[in-house]
């Protein structure tokens, strides 16, 4: 039998932030996983594998072909599948969009980091950056976070923060373009950074006690989104320490100066989700979560898509 082909736009209807959450907090109660990565190409053009198993959930590969100049073409820098395999017979599962897949790992990450470190009362949510990750942060955070009533959106460019903010007017929470970085960072109680920066673009002396920042933006060594005072300051986490510390500019760029050492970084979301509840020390401590993303990741969302689609398939349409 050929297995199941998901594409985008017929199946992300029955998928949720919640449930997207949910998946990655029920996949952190099983055991640490096995992976690996691939990386093929010039620069000009990519092919990055990511695989993965995690006993109870089977085994998992993410092709993306990566390809920067067809930006200009009109065509999507980035395509790929992920194939998901049945844990107890090894057959192909599913064959799903990668988009689909990355989209909801991505975003559900940085939630879930926010949900185990982030004040209950949290109001003000602030993303710095408004390309296309930035306009799924807001989704989620505004679905995944009840009490958030305004999102500040800032770039900078500001034309493209206003013009981000007015496709968001459907939200539960007011959406709007921020002007000024340093006073949008002082009134946040949850930052969530996603952008290309190779230097800090927040400063620890800007931030508040008590506010949350989600670092999602850097993914290489020579990238960073914050300084070392704030990575000094915080009681930081990674999504998974194996991927993250030695790896990304974020931790590797204060570790290397001195600013921290190694043993800084507490833990990661399988030590979060095992302490349960908050692990924040107090109302006015600074937390800060390092989403670094990776295949276990990819597994997870993988396995709640085919359960989403599959539940939504024997329900049958909910009516409009």
């Amino acid at each position: 039998m050929l297995p199941e082909l998901l594409t985008y736009e017929e199946n992300v209807h029955p998928l949720s932030w919640p449930g997207a959450v949910d998946a990655l907090r029920r996949g952190h109660q099983l055991p640490r996983p096995e992976q690996g990565d691939l990386l093929l190409g010039s620069g000009d053009a990519k092919l990055l594998n990511r695989a993965a198993r995690i006993d109870g959930l089977g085994f998992a590969i993410k092709g993306d072909s990566i390809f920067p100049g067809n930006a200009a073409k009109g065509l999507p820098t980035v395509h790929g599948a992920v194939l998901l395999y049945d844990p107890d017979c090894g057959a192909v599962r599913a064959v799903i969009d990668s988009q689909l897949v990355t989209q909801y790992k991505t975003v559900a990450d940085s939630l879930l980091g926010a949900q185990c470190l982030a004040r209950l009362d949290s109001r003000n949510l602030l993303i710095v950056g408004a390309g296309a990750i930035a306009s799924t942060l807001a989704r989620g955070y505004d679905a995944a976070f009840p009490g958030i009533e305004r999102i500040s959106i800032w770039s900078r460019r500001p034309e493209q923060a206003k013009a981000l903010a007015a496709t968001l007017g459907d939200l539960r929470a007011e959406v709007t373009a921020a002007e000024d970085l340093l006073d949008s960072v002082g009134k946040a109680d949850i930052i969530s950074a996603a952008t290309m920066a190779r230097s800090p673009v927040i400063l620890g002396e800007w931030v508040q006690p008590g506010t949350h920042i989600d670092l999602i933006g850097a993914f290489t060594p020579d990238m960073r989104e914050a300084d070392d005072a704030l990575i000094a300051a915080a009681l930081v986490y990674v999504d998974y320490v194996d991927t993250v510390v030695d790896q990304i500019g974020e931790l590797m760029q204060p570790i290397q100066s001195g600013a921290i050492t190694r043993d800084h970084v507490r833990g990661d979301l399988y030590d979060l989700v095992a302490a349960g509840g908050s692990s924040r020390r107090s109302d006015d401590q600074i937390t800060l979560f390092k989403n670094g993303g990776g295949a276990h990741l990819d597994l997870m969302i993988a396995n709640y898509v085919v359960e989403a689609v599959g539940a939504e398939g024997v329900a049958g349409p909910s009516p409009t």
